[in-house]
């Protein structure tokens, strides 16, 4: 070969890396980027449709929980509504034969959707009665929260236990139709 024709043939040679790299940068590292990103979205919203599938199948038993947690709500009313929670809370009580020493109850309205009564109870008795108790506000039907469990001992041998609760109950406030 030629010195000419080498020269050459490296100058062209040197041209397509050169365009090459270019075209590396300018042309396939944007579309495999964008095709990776679109491949992710794809993947997200195929998720998004299956999840939405499985909300559909399970729509009725969704609504039927829902429609009973809006009826074991409290009354608007506030007095009813503190009624009702100091009722649930006397019968339960009575049932695990724990003895109630005090009840605070204090309104909250933190939306305009929902009220929540919150009320500080404070029980005494022995463990198992403690116990109970806190197992029949948990699965009463009233929309009723734990909030807070302090549990503390009135005498030495821990036998006779005081039990501190702070509860909230919850109110749905219906919005009037415009």
């Amino acid at each position: 070969m030629k010195i000419k024709n080498r020269q050459q043939l490296l100058a062209m040679v040197a041209g397509a890396g050169v365009v090459l790299f270019i075209a590396d940068k300018l042309i396939i590292d944007p579309l495999t980027n964008s095709w990776s990103e679109r491949r992710t979205k794809i993947t997200e919203l195929r998720k998004k449709v299956q999840d939405g599938q499985a909300l559909l199948k399970r729509e009725q038993s969704l609504r039927g929980a829902w429609n009973e947690m809006r009826s074991n709500t409290l009354t608007n009313n506030s007095s009813l509504a503190e009624q009702q929670v100091l009722k649930t809370v006397d019968r339960c009580a009575g049932d695990s034969r724990a003895s109630i020493t005090s009840i605070n109850n204090q309104w909250k309205h933190d939306s305009e959707d929902y009220m929540t009564l919150e009320c500080r109870v404070e029980a005494a008795g022995d463990l198992p009665a403690l116990t109970r108790f806190l197992y029949n506000l948990e699965k009463d039907p009233m929309a009723l929260k734990l909030q807070s469990v302090e549990l503390g001992s009135r005498d030495n041998n821990g036998r006779q236990l005081t039990l501190g609760l702070q509860i909230s109950a919850l109110v749905l406030t219906p919005q009037e139709k415009r």
